[in-house]
């Protein structure tokens, strides 16, 4: 069904043994590598992208200790304070750290006024990248500093039917947009997909979005098959794997 490697550009690790804070009072179940690892058996994923979630913070120890398990592929998508020393950016990039976070949709990240500042310093100290969780009708508030950034990148296709007219012009500029979290969107996401890859088939970067906290549903396999089926070989080679190797530059590809 699937013989070609991929990259889950979008996964989380939830693990108790670590610091959680409850996001308006929710906190995931855990979710570990093992589990992880137990639900992609059969998919042949081959390196991944981490990704902190609001109920993990600023806490970089759960991420480290996921990115050791999981071997030199996988990259982490951290949390910081815009008060982070530098050396503290640079030694998380030296353990695979390869963007940072702003989750404006349900908060548990810096604030969105740190955007640009954050951002810029970032990409100047180690080339990460901005990762946003925001709904696309959000955007046009935020497009001065978007646009000021270096690179960035919308997770799950931007949430909502209404905003994402907003998306579409950022993609012309460059950003990237994770095609993750099907049932978190609220309008016809291989339309969307496929109007994303006319404008620039770099944009698009696929992943699990395991264990697809708050969704509707969970992440199955029938949403992977959905670019497999309706996308020519080598665009869906970009979206499934070399979009995101290009992107987050793993130590192991």
């Amino acid at each position: 069904m699937f013989d070609k490697p991929i990259f889950d550009a979008h996964l989380h690790i939830i693990d108790h043994q670590f610091p959680l804070q409850p996001n308006y009072g929710y906190l995931p179940a855990n979710f570990s590598v093992a589990d992880y690892r137990q639900k992609i058996a059969s998919l042949p994923i081959q390196g991944g992208a981490v990704v902190s979630g609001s109920f993990q913070g600023f806490d970089q120890a759960w991420l480290l200790a996921a990115l050791k398990q999981l071997g030199p592929g996988y990259v982490g998508v951290t949390q910081l304070p815009a008060s982070t020393p530098d050396d503290t950016i640079i030694a998380l990039h030296e353990a695979g750290v390869r963007a940072i976070r702003f989750n404006v949709q349900h908060g548990g990240a810096e604030s969105i006024r740190f955007l640009e500042q954050l951002g810029l310093r970032v990409y100047d100290l180690v080339k990460w990248h901005v990762e946003l969780y925001v709904d696309s009708r959000q955007l046009p508030g935020l497009f001065t500093t978007l646009h000021k950034l270096p690179a960035v990148v919308v997770d799950h296709l931007g949430l909502s039917k209404a905003g994402f007219k907003y998306l579409l012009p950022l993609v012309e500029k460059g950003a990237r947009v994770k095609a993750t979290g099907f049932s978190r969107c609220d309008f016809d996401v291989l339309t969307a997909m496929k109007q994303i890859s006319a404008i620039n088939p770099g944009a698009l970067l696929f992943g699990t979005d395991l264990p697809s906290t708050r969704a509707p549903r969970t992440f199955v396999p029938t949403d992977l098959q959905l670019i497999l089926d309706h996308f020519p070989d080598n665009i869906a080679a970009a979206i499934c794997r070399e979009n995101a190797l290009a992107l987050y530059q793993p130590t192991v590809q």
